[in-house]
């Protein structure tokens, strides 16, 4: 049996959360599954066509509190003597799985895209340096965790749906495991939220020139039902908050199609959204980076493409 650690907001699944359980179906072990929270058992229970047969609903008081959450994963690792723990590679997946080895002893793997066990222990290829790099490795442990490096996995469903038998576990924390918490959350507006999940994301970069100059990027994105994201420079620059950001120390995206604009494509953002089914660039500098790496570009200025592009869209809708 895996632990599959199912990641929700409320009941709603995180959509990296289908990547980890697609990967961890192709372990060939049962898959059991593990939610923290309020709505753990509602999303346990929507998860069953992806393979998982049981899960455990893990009621703790004080909300997200990483070392606390991580005793309570040890404690049923250790009552249920899995010999892996899977999870996302989000920035909760990893902080968990990194809390967990540490109170196990046990070494953690991140973004990892493939596994595979065996008398040795577990060969795993993981991503390394934001992913331009893979890397074939032998963990020589009993347990092994690892994270799934994000939209590296296509989300499927099982070929055959399970009902979900749910245990509901009451978890108590000690008062050093919660001396760091999440204590609010706030809302940082539907665009941000979105991005990761955004079937269509509108880019902008240095090249947009100013904040106001996000006018027309905003309303290509609401047009098209998709998100706004910026490069590192728009957020150094103050133009956009950080959780818009795409790339490296950002956001990872896959759309169905990402729309660059004024954005040079240096590697650290190129990371961010290497995911992208289509892209489309529109930069005035025909030798930009990004221009390289596009399925299409559009060579002028995006204070002209893009208001036309939009025009166009509202035209042929009608």
């Amino acid at each position: 049996m895996i632990l599959v650690l199912v990641e929700h907001e409320a009941g709603a699944i995180a959509a990296a959360s289908l990547e980890a359980l697609t990967f961890a179906r192709g372990l060939a072990a049962p898959l059991h599954g593990v939610a923290f929270g309020e709505g753990g058992a509602e999303a346990l229970t929507a998860v069953g066509d992806y393979g998982i047969t049981d899960g455990t609903h893990v009621s703790i008081d004080g909300g997200y509190a990483p070392a606390a959450w991580a005793q309570a994963l040890a404690d049923l690792v250790t009552s249920s003597s899995a010999p892996a723990v899977i999870a996302c590679g989000t920035d909760r997946g990893n902080e968990l799985l990194a809390h967990l080895g540490a109170k196990l002893a046990a070494p953690f793997v991140a973004n990892c895209v493939a596994a595979e066990s065996d008398a040795e222990g577990w060969s795993v290829t993981r991503q390394r340096w934001g992913g331009s790099l893979l890397e074939d490795a032998l963990v020589r442990s009993p347990l092994a965790l690892l994270s799934v490096a994000l939209h590296a996995v296509v989300p499927e469903q099982a070929a055959q749906q399970q009902a979900v038998s749910i245990e509901e576990v009451a978890a108590t924390a000690s008062p050093e495991d919660l001396r760091v918490r999440a204590t609010r959350v706030h809302a940082q507006g539907d665009a941000a939220r979105s991005l990761a999940d955004a079937h269509v994301v509108v880019g902008g970069g240095r090249g947009v020139g100013s904040a106001e100059g996000f006018a027309s990027l905003d309303a290509l994105a609401a047009l098209l039902e998709g998100a706004v994201g910026v490069s590192r420079a728009v957020t150094s620059a103050g133009w956009r908050p950080h959780a818009e950001q795409v790339g490296q120390t950002g956001e990872r995206i896959a759309p169905d199609l990402y729309i660059a604009c004024g954005i040079s494509g240096a590697s650290q953002h190129m990371v961010g959204c290497r995911g992208a089914k289509r892209l489309l660039v529109i930069n005035n500098d025909p030798d930009a980076p990004m221009v390289a790496k596009a399925d299409y570009a559009v060579i002028g200025d995006l204070h002209q493409v893009v208001p036309a592009v939009t025009a166009e869209v509202q035209r042929r809708r009608g």
